[in-house]
């Protein structure tokens, strides 16, 4: 029993947190998508209810990265456009009030250099893999704080179940996310 404990401590202190390492700062952070509408002009917006969090497995130098969006924090240019975006036939916000990325363990220096990312994506209730590209950014992988991670991506809107207007409106949709990570 003597040696039990320091051996139980060893195992604990060796263990990796299951702890947020690095936050995504919901005030500096952001998230957009677009899609052309009539291949003549493009719908975009602007998600500003973004948060989550990095997690680093030190021993595996690998991290998670886990982002929420608050479909309701679009914001776009036109009222119009805004409510049919939010209305069922596109990111049904009532029954669907958030977008979720998460995202395969990544090596920490892919963070740093760039590449794609693996992960999975959840929207209006469907989760689907998805890869975004990482630009490289001047960030040392042993310290990601105050980083800017850039992450760019398509998706199949009808992968998700938004099958409204296919006439009018692209099967294909841009999402982006700016994610600037901060101390817990």
């Amino acid at each position: 029993m003597r040696h039990l404990l320091p051996a139980i401590a060893m195992l604990l202190s060796a263990a990796p947190l299951s702890a947020a390492d690095l936050r995504i700062d919901p005030l500096r952070s952001r998230a957009e998508f677009s899609v052309r509408l009539l291949w003549v002009s493009t719908v975009s917006g602007s998600f500003d209810g973004i948060r989550g969090d990095l997690v680093i497995d030190r021993a595996a130098q690998t991290a998670v990265v886990n982002a929420d969006i608050d479909t309701e924090s679009i914001r776009m240019d036109s009222a119009r456009l805004r409510r049919w975006v939010l209305a069922p036939e596109f990111f049904d916000a009532k029954h669907h009030p958030r977008i979720h990325f998460e995202s395969e363990p990544t090596t920490l220096q892919l963070l740093s250099e760039g590449g794609d990312v693996q992960g999975k994506l959840t929207m209006r209730g469907v989760t689907q893999p998805v890869t975004f590209r990482l630009q490289a950014n001047r960030c040392p992988p042993e310290a990601l704080a105050g980083c800017v991670l850039q992450l760019q991506g398509m998706i199949d809107r009808t992968d998700f179940e938004m099958r409204g207007r296919r006439g009018a409106l692209s099967d294909r949709v841009n999402l982006g996310m700016a994610i600037v990570l901060t101390p817990p």
